[in-house]
């Protein structure tokens, strides 16, 4: 800030600031450009990471990218080679395209320094696009316009942040055969270990779990139904019981390593926090959320909720019920979770109500397929298990057998392609309520045996899965309190005497 300094008999004199120069490194780009030039075989250990855009000097983006262009066609990029097409120009003190291009061959790093002098100039990139938009923030909520809401500004402002740490990541490539044994050796060591011999994250239900080994990281899991079904419940009876189960430990950096269980981000689209809470609250006490919400309960049942509340109280689990927030929204909000929190279970609570960047232009399969390739990224990125809800398609009703197939999820090319694994939920009993004969009648007799068999009973459908074999798993579900568990098995009860 601009100080003031008061001299007697004289008018206030402003003191500006001395001007910052935006940090550079002229040398680190001539040195690498320099060994490119040498020995080309220096671009492709920063290509991955480095662009154009990255040099600070225009003539040096020029230089990158021609040469990117020509080792790219298969061609040499040298001094002689990019003469051509960069022309003619006096570069200042008498120093012409050509000369500087010689000096820059003739006082070339070596290549083992190539990744290094990378580096360097990618990460003094990201600091002036951070000084650029700093100024932006400030020049923006100096002038803001009267239609441009706070909560706007920063929501560009993040957008711009993540943009940043998304690009020039030098951290991928390839890896030896090797290294990834070991990632996989270590993964079934740690299964070994952990409670239930789960390679992912236990969902509470011990036949799903056995059927899937659990949530596994960086999956994208579908879980559709038609409405009715129970979808919203079963995403948050797993959500839950992860959460109910999270155990950490102090790591080396300070931050909470999970050992068991999750810390769980919910993104409820459709219903409140409050909604899904008193969803919660009868599930984990035993009393209908109707009776809760009319306020008609006893003092048994006040105990109970009050108790179930306080156990709620210590978990990690995080709701977010923004509702029309876009898939750009959604990422950021859970890196921030991540970030501050941790996170190890990701539930959005449904795909079909996120909007997309493209939604006023292009059809809202293309929408679908932008939302869902981008869940999927964020899944590979937080290396967590995302959960998605997904509606199906009307044609379930047309058909005899009303249990859904992948065929039925709307927008299916897209979900079914980027999904991991795809799930549906399929109450029997739903449907067998709807077509009760006429009391007396042989055909009642008959419904009354089918109700009897499906009451209490639901089917989670695995349509797909890439790590496991797919098929039907039988959960038991409890109606009045919206709630899976597991089905007891004829082979657990006690003989009867």
């Amino acid at each position: 800030m601009a100080t003031i300094e008061v001299f007697p008999n004289r008018q206030p004199v402003r003191v500006e600031p001395p001007l910052r120069a935006p940090p550079a490194n002229i040398e680190a780009e001539q040195a690498l450009l320099g060994a490119i030039l040498i020995n080309n075989d220096a671009f492709d250990r920063v290509s991955d990471f480095l662009k154009a855009d990255h040099f600070v000097e225009e003539i040096h983006r020029r230089i990158y990218e021609i040469a990117g262009s020509l080792i790219r066609a298969g061609k040499i990029a040298s001094p002689i080679t990019l003469k051509t097409f960069l022309g003619e120009h006096d570069l200042g003190q008498g120093l012409t395209v050509q000369q500087y291009l010689a000096r820059l061959a003739l006082e070339a790093t070596t290549i083992i320094n190539a990744h290094d002098y990378g580096r360097s100039i990618h990460d003094l990139s990201v600091r002036r696009e951070l000084i650029r938009i700093g100024e932006d923030i400030v020049n923006v909520a100096f002038d803001a316009p009267v239609d441009s809401t706070p909560r706007e500004q920063i929501e560009e402002a993040e957008k711009r942040l993540y943009q940043i740490a998304d690009g020039g990541k030098y951290g991928g490539g390839f890896q030896s055969f090797s290294d990834a044994l070991k990632t996989a050796v270590d993964m079934a060591a740690r299964a070994y270990e952990r409670d239930g011999h789960l390679s992912g994250v236990a969902t509470g239900m011990h036949d799903l779990d056995h059927k899937m080994g659990g949530l596994q990281a960086s999956d994208l899991i579908i879980v559709a139904g038609r409405p009715g079904m129970g979808k919203t419940a079963l995403a948050t009876n797993i959500a839950f019981n992860i959460a109910k189960a999270w155990r950490g430990e102090p790591a080396p950096d300070g931050s909470m390593k999970t050992i068991d269980g999750g810390i769980v981000g919910f993104f409820s689209l459709e219903m409140s926090a409050e909604q899904l809470a008193t969803r919660i609250i009868a599930e984990q006490s035993g009393v209908p959320s109707y009776k809760i919400r009319r306020g008609d309960i006893s003092e048994e049942d006040f105990h109970r909720i009050s108790q179930a509340m306080m156990d709620m109280q210590r978990i990690p689990f995080y709701i977010d019920q923004t509702g029309g927030i876009s898939i750009a929204q959604l990422t950021a909000r859970a890196r921030r979770l991540k970030r501050q929190r941790g996170l190890d279970l990701l539930v959005v609570d449904y795909l079909q109500l996120l909007s997309s960047a493209k939604s006023r232009s292009d059809s809202r399969v293309q929408e679908i397929t932008e939302i869902t390739t981008g869940l999927k990224t964020l899944a590979k990125e937080l290396n967590v298990p995302v959960v998605a809800l997904s509606q199906l398609s009307r044609a379930v009703e047309q058909r005899d057998d009303k249990r859904p197939q992948l065929s039925d999820l709307r927008e299916s090319g897209s979900i079914e392609q980027d999904a991991d694994v795809v799930m549906f939920v399929y109450r029997e009993e739903y449907y067998l309520k709807n077509k009760e004969p006429r009391p007396g009648t042989p055909e009642h007799s008959t419904w009354m045996t089918e109700m009897e068999r499906a009451h209490g009973r639901a089917e989670v459908i695995l349509g797909k899965q890439r790590h496991g074999p797919t098929g039907t798993v039988e959960l038991a579900f409890e109606a009045e309190l919206t709630r899976f568990g597991n089905l007891a098995r004829a082979e657990a009860l006690p003989e009867m005497h």
